[in-house]
């Protein structure tokens, strides 16, 4: 059981530096969560954008860039395209936004040419630390998938499920969430949790454990769970809950930011390496956890 996102900079320093492509990477807080990554040997840079915006920010962070390489393409999509082609030279191993918009960064991922897409669907998958919760809690999928089928469900936690094993969790309790936990042929929610539930206890999706539909007060609540007299390997210890679609993740996501007090790592999984694309209002704590998260499963 792993408590404290901290243990993800502890993982990822016991492994040797990984090579980071930052795709217009003239941006405060993303050269500042680089700068720490960096001095805690976690990564090495290579900055790709506007050559004199990097340099000035980098200047008045005190940031030290003369030992990294860096590119300069002032354009954010040819500074996309440009660090994602890196990743298909096998120059670098983790991708990270910078001053780009997700579109634009995701546009480039998806270029043929350079080799990113695996044939798995690209998912978003969140580590949060919270006051409120015996461990750390994972969350998907809160930036991709508007309203994702079942097939896209199952590799949805296929992605989240990488994530944990590569944290060394190898074998994470799956909530799948619904409003209730009984399967109602009108609630299509339903219909899928326990579709994807028998698929795992069939064996045909493997590596974790899977339940569903749970609420979301039984998926982590362990005396609620004892309330509703749910049987269940998962309820009241889930690591990871998937949310029935964009809207649910996203609010449960920022809930749990803006309300109950916690700190989030995210990775956007199912391309070749995993793809750091935080949002312009998370903090440079978040940003540096998400590098670690990155460097810590790859």
């Amino acid at each position: 059981m792993i408590e404290h996102l901290s243990y993800l900079v502890e993982l990822a320093k016991s492994k040797r530096k990984r090579k980071i492509a930052v795709a217009a990477a003239g941006d405060y807080h993303v050269l500042e969560a680089i700068a720490n990554a960096s001095s805690e040997g976690i990564i090495e840079p290579i900055l790709v954008g506007d050559k004199h915006v990097i340099h000035k920010i980098s200047d008045e962070i005190g940031f030290n860039i003369s030992n990294y390489e860096i590119i300069d393409v002032p354009d954010p999509y040819e500074a996309s395209l440009e660090a994602t082609r890196l990743i298909g030279d096998e120059r670098a191993e983790i991708l990270m936004k910078g001053l780009v918009s997700s579109g634009l960064l995701l546009k480039a991922v998806l270029n043929k040419e350079f080799g990113l897409r695996t044939g798995s669907l690209l998912s978003h998958v969140a580590i949060f630390e919270t006051p409120y919760y015996h461990k750390l809690l994972g969350v998907t999928d809160a930036a991709m998938n508007v309203d994702p089928s079942l097939e896209d469900k199952i590799d949805i936690i296929k992605n989240a499920v990488n994530v944990f094993h590569g944290l060394n969790i190898n074998n994470p309790k799956v909530a799948i969430l619904g409003s209730v936990e009984t399967i109602n042929p009108k609630m299509e929610a339903t219909m899928h949790a326990a579709t994807i539930s028998m698929m795992n206890y069939r064996k045909q999706i493997v590596g974790c454990i899977i339940d569903g539909p749970l609420a979301l007060d039984g998926a982590i609540s362990n005396e609620a769970a004892q309330l509703k007299n749910i049987t269940s390997n998962v309820a009241g210890d889930a690591d990871l809950i998937l949310a029935p679609d964009i809207n649910g993740a996203n609010i449960l996501y920022k809930a749990l930011n803006f309300l109950g007090g916690a700190t989030a790592a995210a990775v956007i999984m199912g391309a070749k390496v995993p793809i750091v694309l935080t949002s312009r209002g998370d903090t440079e704590k978040s940003k540096f956890l998400s590098i670690a998260l990155a460097a810590a499963i790859t």
